[in-house]
């Protein structure tokens, strides 16, 4: 076996190999870490601990974290933490929840995370039904099982002695869903005490085999669009401009947008509202919008597109109907922006995920998604998100479910564990 100091050498954890070489080295590095005693003791670990992580799956998940309310899970999580023996466990400014596992110096700084909020309301029944070897709930696969993984990865490295040269810092972050809008990560990398420090990043998202590498982030502009006007009676006021009119305008110019299939951008109204009863004219409408890219230049150019419509349809309503009564304006608030970017192949992070699920037995596939990793990514730094095995459907819904067959899934925890060790420099 060779050395993994050579082979991280050779791949360019030292230094910069050819696009060639990279997938040859990212294998033997990943061969060199499950080959070892460490790793085997590690998996083992898993196999005997699999019946508490399914519980910890369970109870993470009864616990509620709707939207901007995940402080009880929060709590759970921490506690939970402390319990597994890491460092400077804190609870940060927004919530966040993480510990610190020390390497031996020497190497860089790793994050992992999984996501506590979930994208539930304050009443949804949470409780788990099991049937055979599939769990029911909401959240049960997003991504309160991800959350239960790590907790697994951690009593695997202890259970083995596993030592890196790498620190490895755990996260159960908030705000990854919705209206959230990446604020866990947000603070951790622009605000937090670990800002500047982190050099690589795996965001834990999503119950499925382990073979999907989400290397692209797609980004995301949203805004709560506000047409008022001086609104009246439906009859003795015909004639005035509307706030609906104008509105419905901006939205048909909104839906008439050309936009690339490659690299996918999309948008869409998705809530609308306003008005006071059916026989008056609105003193004020509104629209929620949401509009998405791979790209970074297109997604600038359907931001610039949209806001250059929506005051083309003031413009045009108030010279299509009466003003003598006030005009329409027009309030475009920003509710949510998450940048877009993409890992590159060549980075260590993409070829050593790779080359884990190569390892057992699957077939890589990238792809583009809006995770916690958009954030790393759109600073620069390597950052991917990986399923934590099994499988799953139904995600957001009310009837999500997800398997916790055990071959399934302890593959794609050792996926992700041998992702992390490598990175991480496995002694």
């Amino acid at each position: 076996m060779l050395s993994m100091v050579a082979i991280l050498v050779a791949f360019g954890l030292s230094g910069a190999p050819t696009l060639s070489q990279q997938p040859v080295a990212a294998d033997a590095a990943v061969h060199s870490t499950i080959g070892s005693a460490g790793f085997k003791a590690a998996a083992d670990a898993l196999d005997r601990d699999f019946d508490r992580h399914v519980a910890e799956t369970i109870r993470l998940t009864e616990i509620p974290s709707p939207p901007f309310g995940e402080a009880e899970r929060g709590k759970a999580y921490l506690q939970l933490l402390k319990e597994h023996g890491l460092t400077d466990v804190e609870t940060d400014a927004v919530g966040n929840v993480m510990g610190l596992r020390r390497g031996t110096g020497g190497g860089p700084l790793i994050a992992i995370a999984a996501h506590l909020d979930t994208v539930f309301p304050v009443g949804t029944n949470v409780k788990v039904r099991r049937e055979g070897t599939k769990l029911h709930a909401p959240d049960v696969g997003d991504d309160s099982r991800s959350l239960a993984v790590l907790l697994a990865i951690i009593r695997a490295m202890d259970a083995a002695k596993i030592q890196t040269k790498a620190d490895i810092l755990f996260v159960g972050d908030v705000g990854e869903e919705g209206s959230g809008d990446l604020r866990g990560m947000k603070q951790l990398f622009n605000t937090g005490r670990y800002k500047g420090r982190i050099t690589a990043f795996i965001s834990a998202d999503g119950t499925n085999p382990g073979s999907r590498i989400v290397t692209g982030a797609v980004g995301s502009k949203r805004y709560r669009v506000t047409f008022t006007g001086p609104g009246g009676h439906s009859y003795t006021d015909f004639g005035i401009v509307s706030p609906a009119f104008a509105m419905a305008n901006a939205m048909t110019k909104f839906g008439a947008l050309k936009v690339p299939t490659s690299p996918k951008t999309t948008f869409s109204v998705g809530v609308v509202g306003g008005g006071t009863s059916v026989n008056s004219i609105p003193f004020e409408t509104w629209m929620d919008i949401d509009m998405r890219s791979e790209s970074r230049v297109e997604l600038d150019s359907i931001d610039a597109a949209f806001k250059a419509l929506v005051a083309e349809a003031v413009v045009e309503e108030n010279a299509a109907r009466s003003t003598t009564k006030g005009r329409i304006t027009v309030d475009v608030k920003l509710t949510g922006d998450r940048p877009s970017g993409q890992t590159a192949a060549s980075q260590s992070i993409v070829q050593i995920a790779a080359a884990s699920v190569r390892a057992f037995g699957l077939t890589p596939a990238f792809s583009f998604n809006s995770t916690d990793s958009n954030i790393p990514i759109s600073l620069g730094i390597p950052a991917i998100t990986l399923d934590a095995g099994g499988a799953s459907d139904r995600n957001h819904a009310l009837d999500e479910w997800i398997d916790v067959e055990k071959t399934s899934s302890l593959r794609g925890m050792q996926i992700m564990l041998a992702t992390l060790l490598t990175l991480a420099g496995m002694q």
